[in-house]
C-alpha cells in the first residue's frame, strides 16, 4: 500500500504530471505515492517523468480505463 493517494481521474495531459510532481515535493526519500488516471496518455508520460526525475516506478497496471502508478520519491 502506497504512503499517499492522488486521484487524477478525468483529468488530461498534463495536469496528473504536475499533481504527482507537487505532491511528491511534499514527501520523504523512500516513500511512495499512488496514482490513478484515465488520460491513456499518462503512460508515457509517467514513464518518462521517473527517468528525468530520478524517482522510481515502482508499479504500473490497468483496469479498464483506469490507470494506476505507484511512485517511489528517490530523488
Amino acid at each position: 500500500m502506497a504512503d499517499q493517494l492522488l486521484d487524477a481521474k478525468g483529468l488530461n495531459c498534463p495536469l496528473p504530471i504536475l499533481k504527482a510532481k507537487k505532491q511528491l515535493a511534499t514527501m520523504g526519500n523512500g516513500q511512495t505515492l499512488e496514482i490513478l488516471a484515465t488520460d491513456p496518455g499518462a503512460v508515457k508520460d509517467f514513464e518518462a517523468f521517473c527517468r528525468t526525475t530520478g524517482n522510481k516506478l515502482a508499479e504500473h497496471s490497468q483496469d479498464g480505463s483506469v490507470y494506476r502508478f505507484v511512485i517511489e520519491r528517490v530523488a
